[in-house]
C-alpha cells in the first residue's frame, strides 16, 4: 500500500460514499472542540488586555499623585513666588501694628506698661466702703509714671467693681482676662469714670468711690447695680 493517505472510496457512480453516523459524530465533535479552543484563546487574550489596562491605570494614578506632591510649594518649603521669602514661622507672634492683628494666644495678662508696679499684675482685693459718699472721690492707690490720661483719648484699663455698702463684686475685667478699652470723656462709660480718670497716669491704680448720680442711679432697671459704687481701676495705656 502507498504511504500517501487515500481518499474515501467512491461509490459506483463515482461520487464519494456518504458518511456513516459515527463519522458524522466524530466530525461534529472535532468541530466543536475546535470552536471551544478558539473561544478559550479569545478569552485568554481579552483577560490579558484587561490586566494590562488595570496596570496602566495604576501607573498613571501613581504618576499623577507624585506630580501633585512635587507641584505644591508647601511640601518642599519653597515659596510659590521665587522672590518671596520663606514661609513665616507659625510660632512667631503677630505684628501688633498690622491691621486687625490680635495679640498672641499666650500673651501675658494683664499687659502691663513699661516700668509699672508689679502689684498691677495681681487682681486687687476691694473692700466695702465706710461713711456716706456725697461726691466723686478718686484715691490714688499706686502712682504711675506714664503720661496722664486726657479727655478724648483711648484708655486701656483693668477694673474691679463692687457695691460700696457691702463690697460685693458685680463686675471685673479680671474675670474675662481682657482689659477694657474706651474713649475717655465722651459718655462711653459712666460719668464717675469719665470724670474720675482724667489726669490719671499710665501705670496708676485708682480707687473711685462714685455716688449713685454719677453711676447707674439708685434703682436702675437694666440690671446694673444701684446706689454708691466703688471701682479700683488700673490704667494700662492711653493713646
Amino acid at each position: 500500500m502507498s504511504d500517501q493517505v487515500q481518499s474515501r472510496p467512491a461509490n459506483v457512480t463515482g461520487d464519494e460514499a456518504p458518511l456513516t453516523k459515527s463519522e458524522k459524530r466524530a466530525l461534529a465533535k472535532a468541530a466543536k472542540a475546535k470552536a471551544a479552543a478558539a473561544k478559550r484563546r479569545r478569552q485568554a487574550l481579552a483577560g490579558a488586555l484587561a490586566g494590562l489596562a488595570v496596570i496602566a491605570v495604576i501607573v498613571i494614578a501613581f504618576i499623577a499623585l507624585d506630580n501633585t506632591g512635587k507641584d505644591d510649594p508647601a511640601d518642599n518649603g519653597v515659596a510659590s513666588d521665587p522672590g518671596a521669602s520663606a514661609p513665616a514661622d507659625p510660632a512667631a507672634p503677630a505684628d501688633p501694628a498690622a491691621p486687625g492683628a490680635q495679640p498672641p494666644a499666650n500673651a501675658e495678662f494683664p499687659p502691663l506698661p513699661d516700668g509699672a508696679d508689679p502689684a498691677l499684675a495681681q487682681k486687687p482685693a476691694v473692700a466695702k466702703g465706710t461713711g456716706e459718699v456725697t461726691k466723686l472721690t478718686p484715691t490714688t492707690l499706686i502712682e504711675g509714671t506714664g503720661p496722664a490720661a486726657q479727655a478724648g483719648q483711648q484708655i486701656s484699663a483693668n477694673y474691679v467693681g463692687v457695691t460700696y455698702a457691702d463690697g460685693k463684686e458685680f463686675d471685673s475685667s479680671w474675670s474675662r482676662s481682657e482689659p477694657i478699652t474706651f474713649q475717655l470723656g465722651v459718655g462711653q462709660v459712666i460719668p464717675g469714670w469719665d470724670q474720675g480718670l482724667v489726669g490719671a497716669k499710665v501705670g496708676s491704680r485708682i480707687q473711685l468711690d462714685i455716688p449713685a448720680a454719677l453711676a447707674y442711679g439708685e434703682n436702675p432697671t437694666n440690671g446694673a447695680p444701684g446706689g454708691t459704687l466703688r471701682f479700683v481701676v488700673d490704667v494700662l495705656g492711653v493713646q
